[in-house]
């Protein structure tokens, strides 16, 4: 058994079932991106287009492609007609472009809002006040081709596990309160992404139900 095969199984011992994992294969080759799907995975998260359109046309059909870093508007319509998940919405404008590019492919894709939660002005995302300015407006209403699924966020890079806990409560409040203010009528909106390799013990803690994890499976990136 590859060592990638046994770090999948040694995570998923540590992660509950209800909890999806995704292989954060990233820079990783698909010859590494085979052994895991070969040990049985198939959920893998990519944050680079170009990156992701080169795996994907290598790798088998079913695997569920998750698009978990930042994507540009004008990226959008090379994804649209095979990603299974949109984690890094981040603004109307993206959030536009998808139902626009989803309505000439015929599909509707699943997509979560990224909040900012974290200290590092570096991250992306919504603020709470935005998204409930978004989900009242008429633009928003108009949609077709998206599917709201929940949230994502990324808590501040540190070791102070407190602080962590505290920004992944904080998603898990807003998740929470747009379910039932905004979302109640949607049984698809049951998503909160939240968690990686160095906090995803918290991130279980704290309700999430996916977790990007990279390191963990893949190894240390190689510099």
């Amino acid at each position: 058994m590859s060592q990638i095969a046994q770090n999948l199984i040694n995570l998923k011992k540590k992660v509950p079932d209800h909890i999806k994992i995704v292989a954060v294969s990233k820079t990783k080759p698909v010859s590494d991106i085979m052994e895991a799907y070969n040990a049985g995975h198939r959920i893998f998260g990519e944050n680079r287009v170009q990156e992701l359109l080169d795996k994907k046309d290598r790798m088998p059909a079913d695997i569920e492609w998750h698009m978990i870093g930042h994507l540009q508007s004008n990226k959008v319509k090379f994804i649209v007609p095979f990603i299974s998940m949109i984690h890094s919405i981040d603004s109307f404008k993206l959030l536009r472009a998808v139902d626009s590019e989803a309505q000439k492919t015929g599909r509707t894709i699943d997509c979560l809002l990224q909040f900012h939660i974290a200290d590092e002005e570096t991250k992306s995302g919504f603020s709470r006040e935005e998204v409930e300015e978004m989900l009242r407006s008429n633009d928003f209403r108009k949609l077709e081709r998206v599917n709201i699924c929940g949230v994502m966020g990324m808590a501040t890079f540190t070791g102070d596990m407190d602080k962590v806990r505290l920004e992944f409560r904080s998603l898990a409040g807003i998740f929470r309160e747009l379910r039932k203010s905004y979302f109640s009528h949607s049984d698809d909106f049951r998503e909160i992404s939240m968690g990686m390799s160095g906090d995803y013990n918290v991130a279980i803690e704290e309700g999430t139900t996916m977790i990007r994890i990279g390191s963990i499976i893949f190894g240390e990136r190689k510099h």
